[in-house]
């Protein structure tokens, strides 16, 4: 691994989307066989989703964007780590009414921008949860904020949003209002209630930070020289710099892997989002495809009287049904892609496609021994030719099973393979440091898939 893991990350990740780009320029070439004015028109929002996430790993911006309900002081958390007031507050509910994002400046390489947002629990219920699923899918790092104990709608919104797949930061604000004893006991349930579900780990210490971004006015004595006594409402500083210090160390120790890991993320929703638009636009096509290979393979198996050759034919045209699937759907395929996937075909079929194949060895065996044994006795063509044909029907069912098969895996395996992004996902998260917010994201996603599983 090279001396600036995050700068590898980072050229992995855009090899991946300018890859990816290049395969599904063709779904929009004339004279392509992938080529289709409808399917074009049908996949443009995901061309232009992996255009603009090439352009934002090109430009280096890591997108922080801030969540939680009406009057948590979501705006002057904000506010507080640009150190001035860019982003309106108030004490009336929902003063933001849609996401408005500033650029923060924390030196460094990696620009920020930080998105503020509504509050989730406003009106309009299902518009604000698409627009928070909307920005959560932008963003690279999330920040929660709560102003207190979790209520039920906020404990609800943690959950959707740390299935999100990205690293969230609990920020309890307001903290001037809490006695220390009851700061500390809220601080507690915080990191038992972070856990979202079965599914999640709780919350490690360093993702809850305490802060009082908007203190509230303090009443002060004020004693002059000559004895007079006043009284002065003064309003102390902001208290944000353990949050500003928490992001600062995970820009600088992995902003630019987060940055990679969330562009290949949304690439492969895209390329997925893609592949199932092909897959669905041409499923007559395919339908004619795979029956035009499963009779030319009966054919060619049934006709060939050398023993394996025939066999041996059988899986070249498998392979050959594979690419041209791919071809038909413009996804990325190679020849080594087709054969692993032909393998992972006969392997999960529950070893019925492999008996399929023992049974068709022997019966080409059977064959060829009745073709040398034939001559001019009409019993053994008679013979010869119940072999073919019984070994061809074997041949045919194994091919139009293998074939529809494929079509699953071209839609949900379109992002392995070299420089696929689930493949350079696994890369990632499989190099990552311990004592990582990115580590802990791999433990969570870890455990998510083995709940799936």
């Amino acid at each position: 691994m090279s001396k600036n893991p995050q700068e590898t990350h980072l050229n992995r990740a855009r090899a991946s989307l300018r890859q990816a780009l290049s395969w599904y320029s063709n779904l929009r070439k004339p004279g392509k066989i992938s080529s289709n004015s409808q399917l074009a028109g049908l996949v443009k929002p995901e061309l232009e989703m992996l255009t603009s996430t090439l352009n934002k790993l090109d430009s280096n911006i890591i997108r922080i964007a801030v969540f939680g309900l009406v009057s948590r002081g979501k705006s002057a958390v904000l506010n507080a780590l640009l150190g001035e007031k860019m982003l309106q507050t108030g004490p009336l509910h929902g003063v933001t009414q849609y996401p408005r994002s500033v650029r923060w400046y924390p030196g460094g390489k990696v620009q920020v921008e930080l998105i503020d947002t509504p509050g989730l629990d406003e009106i309009e219920g299902e518009a604000r949860a698409q627009m928070a699923r909307e920005v959560a899918r932008q963003a690279d790092l999330i920040l929660f904020v709560v102003s207190g104990d979790i209520t039920r709608t906020e404990y609800q919104a943690l959950c959707e949003l740390r299935q999100s797949q990205k690293p969230l930061i609990l920020v309890f604000n307001k903290i001037d209002l809490y006695p220390d004893t009851d700061r500390e006991k809220i601080y507690r349930n915080l990191q038992q209630l972070g856990r979202a579900n079965s599914q999640s780990q709780p919350l490690q210490p360093d993702e809850i930070v305490m802060v009082a971004a908007e203190p509230a006015p303090m009443e002060v004595r004020v004693e002059f020289p000559d004895g007079r006594v006043d009284y002065e409402w003064e309003t102390p500083p902001p208290q944000v710099e353990e949050l500003k210090q928490v992001i600062l160390q995970i820009l600088n120790q992995e902003g630019r892997s987060l940055l990679a890991l969330n562009a290949l993320i949304q690439a492969r929703d895209a390329e997925v989002a893609i592949a199932s638009k092909t897959i669905d636009i041409r499923a007559s096509q395919a339908e004619d495809l795979i029956w035009q290979f499963t009779k030319y393979k009966a054919l060619a198996v049934a006709l060939n009287p050398i023993a394996v050759l025939d066999v041996v034919g059988g899986v070249m045209t498998d392979l050959a049904l594979i690419r041209a699937l791919s071809r038909l759907y413009g996804l990325p395929m190679t020849g080594y892609e087709a054969g692993k996937m032909l393998k992972t075909i006969l392997l999960s079929s529950g070893g019925l496609l492999l008996s399929e194949v023992g049974s068709s060895l022997l019966l080409s065996f059977n064959k060829s021994t009745v073709a040398i044994a034939s001559g001019e006795n009409p019993t053994n063509i008679t013979a010869y030719a119940g072999t073919a044909i019984t070994q061809a029907g074997i041949a045919g069912y194994g091919s139009y099973a293998i074939g529809k098969a494929a079509q699953v895996y071209l839609e949900k395996g379109c992002t392995w393979g070299e420089l696929g992004a689930s493949s350079v996902i696994a890369e990632i998260l499989a190099e990552v440091e311990p004592n990582t917010i990115l580590y802990r994201l791999q433990q969570e996603l870890s455990l998510q898939n083995r709940w799936g599983n």
